[in-house]
């Protein structure tokens, strides 16, 4: 019988960086490659909705196929570091080029280059972000273990998200004037671009030290399945499958405020100082966020279940995301009680990107004791492929906005518009769609999910309990 081994510290401290850039990298892609196109850019919102979701149905099929792919893998350097350091040196060469769009180019051209770069961006993602998430189970025992390294990569990610957050809109500006020596629009071209530098390289310098610094566990030997046969497992894996459209459901109501804050407070909140107010309120959310899973969520871990625990954050998310919209319709004369409804909904965002990742582990071993087979690539790649896809619709459902209600500054804008006041030009019913955009959706979002969870999920605490009992009766009769 093999010896049972634990992570060093050292080896817990790489993962976490891991975490931290491989989240800095997704949400500056997921929450500003649809204004840098769009807005900074001028490329036409509904094509760029059109490429964000057909990006992501091409995921549909490539991130089943990369799970395999990653399953077969044998090297003397194990089957997850290869495709951790290829993925992330490729994206981080993708991301650069995606910020850095050549601004002379036609509308035609620069549609055809957001197509190109982004579609290779996501493809370049996933060879690095499933075998990122594999490790998961494949070096954990389940219960306590899995749910603490799952705790500290996904608060390590919220991390990284949290510094894309507060930083972006802070440094890009700077960037601009300092490098370029222009401000607005134009600086906005050039910040992207050195910004989008500096993100990527970190992204490469976290994954190297965590590739030499992460040795990997040998594993049993399984028989990997063919591409059809992993689809017939993820179907089989009814728990799977009820995770994953909570994801679903869940990053897509996010996603959608995520696209569209920048535009409320640009063309809505308003005034000169509209990014400022707007960089104070991304670093209170990035800071709450954080604290949700570092502080929050092992505090009402002790007293509350899992389970328990997600529907209190989804009634968080709900009451704020109605706060949001009841203080949309008034004057709106200070950024901080905008700090209300933010609390809410990035404090539970934070702990639901724990607890759904938790939740997706630990369908793992419900699938072994189902069908015979251990399918953590598999179960993974979904993961990455959910999270996508929803950025995906989360993105056309704000370019649809965005089109409609005809909200675009784009490259005809001056150099001069830094003191610009984007929200005087703006009717009351252009900011109305947006309004109702950003907040009765995910509401709605929000609500489907938590039926469609309640419904379908089965693995309590007592439940997984009996399935690793049973697997390691199993395991020793083999």
């Amino acid at each position: 019988m093999e010896e049972k081994q634990t992570l060093t510290g050292k080896a817990k401290l790489s993962y976490a960086l891991g975490a931290v850039g491989k989240d800095m990298v997704y949400m500056l892609s997921a929450s500003y490659v649809l204004y840098y196109f769009q807005d900074v850019m001028g490329v036409s919102a509904i094509a760029m909705g059109a490429i964000l979701l057909i990006a992501r149905i091409f995921d549909a099929f490539n991130d089943p196929i990369m799970g395999v792919v990653v399953a077969k893998t044998k090297t003397k350097w194990g089957k997850f570091r290869p495709w951790l350091l290829i993925g992330t040196l490729t994206n981080a060469v993708v991301l650069y080029l995606m910020f850095a769009a050549p601004p002379k180019s036609d509308a035609a051209g620069l549609t055809a280059y957001a197509a190109v770069t982004y579609i290779l961006w996501g493809v370049t993602y996933t060879m690095m972000d499933i075998p990122y998430w594999s490790m998961i189970p494949a070096f954990t025992e389940g219960g306590k273990e899995r749910e603490n390294l799952t705790t500290l990569a996904r608060t390590c990610a919220g991390v990284g998200s949290a510094i894309i957050t507060i930083a972006t809109m802070a440094v890009v500006p700077m960037l601009g004037k300092m490098l370029g020596g222009v401000e607005g629009n134009a600086g906005e071209i050039v910040g992207f671009k050195y910004f989008s530098l500096i993100i990527a390289a970190l992204f490469v310098l976290f994954t190297v030290f965590m590739c030499v610094s992460i040795k990997e566990k040998s594993t049993a030997e399984m028989k990997t399945a063919g591409v059809g046969e992993m689809f017939k497992a993820l179907v089989q894996n009814d728990q799977a499958m009820a995770v994953t459209l909570t994801i679903v459901l869940i990053n897509m109501s996010i996603y959608i405020t995520s696209n569209l804050v920048i535009y409320f407070f640009k063309y809505d909140f308003g005034g000169t100082g509209w990014n400022n107010a707007y960089v104070l309120f991304n670093m209170f959310g990035g800071a709450i966020q954080v604290l949700s899973m570092m502080l929050f969520y092992p505090l009402l871990r002790k007293k509350f279940t899992s389970l328990q625990i997600f529907y209190i954050c989804l009634g968080m998310a709900i009451v704020g995301y109605a706060v949001l919209l009841l203080l949309a319709f008034t004057n709106m004369s200070s950024v901080f009680i905008l700090f209300i409804p933010a609390f809410c909904i990035f404090a539970a965002n934070g702990m639901l990107t724990v607890i759904t990742t938790v939740f997706l582990a630990n369908t793992v071993d419900y699938g072994e004791l189902k069908n015979h087979r251990r399918d953590e690539s598999v179960i993974f790649s979904m993961q990455t492929f959910v999270v996508k896809l929803a950025s995906g619709v989360a993105a056309l459902v704000a370019s649809i906005c965005l089109s409609i209600t005809h909200l675009q500054s784009g490259t005809d804008v001056s150099a001069s518009d830094a003191a610009t006041d984007f929200s005087a030009a703006v009717s009351i019913a252009q900011k109305t769609g947006l309004r109702l955009t950003m907040a009765v959706i995910p509401i709605i979002g929000l609500f489907i999910a938590f039926f469609w969870f309640k419904k379908r999920y089965q693995l309590t605490d007592e439940r997984l309990a009996e399935i690793e009992s049973e697997l390691n009766a199993r395991h020793k009769e083999a």
